[in-house]
């Protein structure tokens, strides 16, 4: 990849590297490190990507600094002593996209990246597979238990609308 084509790499995803971040993490300023970090290993490592896989790295470098993040603040919970109550509600809402993003916030580490990279940003599940490292298998089964987790979370859509 040359000078050109970077630049054009730049322009082209870094909105939306950016938003698959941030969505995940929630602050600004570390989704803007994780974007410079992400975007210097590209530049460093230009000569060996090929220009047109340059946004699988891209997304794959970004996820894996997340992860690394996350896994650095994260503090260490008791899943043991987890109370049910948590992660069920009986009050209705009638913001369904705030309801939404509260169940995201639940959800594991993986099972959030897979869902924001299959359901907001698109890919399919062998990119989705090459950027977070799982295999396909997994990523559908992270999928899966995602989307039943917001599902039982939800609830039905009669108690939300």
């Amino acid at each position: 990849m040359n000078r050109k084509e970077f630049n054009i790499c730049v322009d082209n995803h870094s909105d939306g590297v950016y938003r698959f971040i941030l969505k995940n993490i929630r602050d600004e300023e570390k989704a803007r490190d994780i974007i410079q970090d992400s975007f210097e290993k590209l530049w460093i490592n230009a000569e060996k990507v090929d220009f047109l896989k340059s946004k699988s790295y891209l997304y794959s470098i970004a996820y894996h600094r997340m992860i690394d993040l996350i896994r650095r603040d994260k503090r260490k919970l008791d899943f043991e002593n987890v109370r049910q109550l948590d992660y069920s509600h009986e009050e209705q809402y009638s913001d369904l996209g705030e309801l939404l993003n509260e169940g995201i916030q639940k959800l594991t580490e993986k099972q959030r990246s897979v869902i924001m990279l299959r359901d907001y940003e698109g890919y399919s599940y062998d990119e989705i597979a090459d950027i977070t490292g799982l295999n396909e298998s997994q990523v559908k089964v992270y999928i899966y238990r995602a989307r039943v987790f917001l599902k039982k979370y939800i609830g039905s859509i009669e108690a939300v609308v």
